[in-house]
């Protein structure tokens, strides 16, 4: 059974000077982000654009999946952080997301940093969102075990 999420965005304006909202539809969690052309090219200004959505959905999917492979391998973390780092250049075509990047800090009892990399790597190449954007994006993990 497939599963559906949701969000809306509206645009008013042309595209450099124009802006935008962006809000869930499925939970309604949050609303009305504003967005523009400059928040994607240049400084953010306080507003978001989809490059930083695709980083929260990054690393909000990897901390799922990386605690989930942990687990599967006999750990339990007691935390971990990540962070998603999305790049995009302007290309011959337009702008293109070309990479993803994600930093991982894990406190995880008995494990060793070898291991937590590796439970990385898995984790990386598993999780539902690299796999959307495996062979369109470049897609790279460093994992630090913390003590």
């Amino acid at each position: 059974m497939a599963v559906t999420r949701s969000a809306t965005a509206t645009w008013q304006g042309d595209l450099p000077t124009g802006s935008g909202t962006v809000s869930s539809a499925t939970s309604d969690f949050w609303s009305d982000l504003p967005t523009s052309w400059g928040s994607r090219t240049e400084e953010p200004g306080g507003k978001t654009g989809p490059e930083e959505l695709l980083a929260a959905a990054h690393a909000s999917c990897f901390s799922m999946a990386f605690s989930n492979e942990l687990a599967k391998a006999g750990f339990v973390a007691d935390r971990v952080e990540i962070q998603a780092d999305v790049s995009a250049e302007k290309r011959d075509n337009g702008w293109t997301v070309v990479s993803s990047h994600l930093t991982a800090r894990g406190w995880v009892p008995g494990i060793d940093q070898e291991t937590f990399q590796a439970m990385a790597t898995k984790a990386k190449d598993g999780c539902p969102i690299s796999r959307a954007l495996k062979g369109n994006v470049e897609l790279s993990v460093d994992a630090t075990l913390e003590a």
